[in-house]
């Protein structure tokens, strides 16, 4: 039998089938095409399967279950998404919406950063380990908890929000309402802002030159480059950044003592550069230094597929 994820986002639906090994051997997608109805988005989910079905050479009989990974809020026990503020979605049926096209196969449903983190920890970096710990630096900073090859999501499906986790007391507004939230300050978006107020504050910075002289063109890669060319105020972002995303991770570490705390999005192309510094600020000031055991920090490697492997293997 096989298993089927759905990855539901904001720009694009992703749909794999996998195998018993996790490989993905059939695919569908389809633009999500938001604003539009719920009813829409799930008939092009169900076309979406259909397709990634007939691509794997399977039938519909061979198909065990279905798990959707959405963005926002969801409610397993009523199979419902309950809040998805990007897909303007509040308390869509959708178990009940796939059931119509396939009522014969178990349907299931996850926030999408919990899928990716399950994903990663079962046939990605995470593979063997029996803790785990994602983290995804991207627009904002999302993440999922595995204990046991099991998420931990808490009483009300709502848990794993480790990018609302504060760092700083009397820090920046972040928009879920707290101050001082960890993505506000290590976000690739809280990069970003980073780099601008250091060229704003530094007009001899090679940045400027990294961008043609136009601030508009700063991204995730600005200061990093910057500092390769010996830039002190390119370096000097990089080294806050670090910091940044260092304060939250060791608090992770500190709670859950993870096997494994893996990092994804497209910042952590920079590798070594970014994993090196950030390994010497964990290990210098988690609460428990003087263990021979300690924490792997590394890189994740399935990419977007993460989302779609971690969908299909959600249970509960």
């Amino acid at each position: 039998m096989y298993k089927v994820g759905v990855d539901l986002g904001g720009t694009n639906i992703a749909v794999g089938v996998i195998d018993e090994n996790y490989n993905i051997i059939g695919r569908g997608k389809a633009k999500t095409a938001c604003p539009r109805p719920a009813e829409e988005i799930f008939d092009d989910m169900c076309k979406c399967v259909k397709a990634a079905v007939a691509d794997a050479g399977i039938s519909l009989s061979e198909v065990e279950s279905i798990g959707i990974g959405t963005p926002g809020t969801v409610d397993k026990a009523k199979g419902m998404i309950s809040y998805a503020n990007n897909l303007d979605f509040n308390n869509v049926p959708a178990v009940e919406l796939m059931k119509k096209e396939f009522p014969d196969i178990t349907i299931r449903l996850e926030n999408d950063a919990n899928c990716a983190a399950l994903g990663e920890a079962l046939a990605g970096s995470g593979k063997g380990k029996s803790s785990f710990v994602a983290v995804t630096l991207g627009t904002g900073v999302g993440g999922g908890i595995v204990l046991d090859g099991k998420l931990l999501t808490g009483c009300n499906d709502a848990g794993g929000e480790i990018g609302h986790i504060s760092i700083k007391f009397d820090g920046e507004q972040c928009n879920c309402g707290r101050i001082g939230c960890w993505e506000r300050y290590a976000s690739a978006t809280a990069l970003i802002n980073q780099t601008k107020k250091a060229m704003e504050e530094n007009k001899d910075s090679k940045m400027w030159e990294l961008c043609s002289g136009d601030i508009a063109k700063a991204g995730g890669r600005t200061a990093f480059d910057a500092m390769r060319l010996n830039d002190e105020a390119g370096k000097k972002v990089v080294d806050t950044y670090i910091e940044y995303i260092g304060i939250g991770a060791t608090n992770i570490v500190n709670i859950f003592q993870p096997e494994m705390l893996c990092f994804g999005g497209g910042i952590c192309n920079e590798g070594e550069t970014l994993l090196a510094p950030l390994r010497a600020y964990v290990k210098a000031n988690q609460y428990n230094k003087r263990t021979e055991k300690n924490t792997e920090l590394c890189v994740a490697c399935l990419g977007n597929d993460a989302g779609i492997i971690g969908a299909a293997l959600v249970e509960y």
